[in-house]
């Protein structure tokens, strides 16, 4: 199973418009797009879970395809990265 990184999306791409692209290469597992916490918008990516064959056939197809207005990236997700926590970038407590 691969995950796919898919870039530079247009806005008004959603979770099933997403799945159906990609279904047209193989089996897709999963397809979501990345929305804002606050105002629920795309975030302009997004990613899409398919089994290594396919997931490399999807890769090579949709690289630098024209979506609507804008061309869209495309390539094998790299591993998620712990992001330290911090302290939300407010003072900290002096004693």
């Amino acid at each position: 199973m691969k995950s796919i990184f898919v870039g530079n999306l247009p806005w008004s791409v959603t979770n099933a418009d997403l799945e159906a692209k990609f279904s047209e290469f193989g089996a897709v597992s999963s397809a979501r797009v990345m929305t804002d916490n606050m105002t629920g918008k795309s975030r302009g990516f997004g990613f899409v879970d398919m089994e290594d064959g396919d997931a490399e056939k999807a890769i090579a197809a949709m690289s630098g395809f024209k979506w609507g207005d804008r061309e869209i990236t495309c390539n094998e997700a790299r591993p998620k990265t712990e992001r330290s926590g911090g302290n939300g970038g407010g003072r900290r407590n002096r004693f």
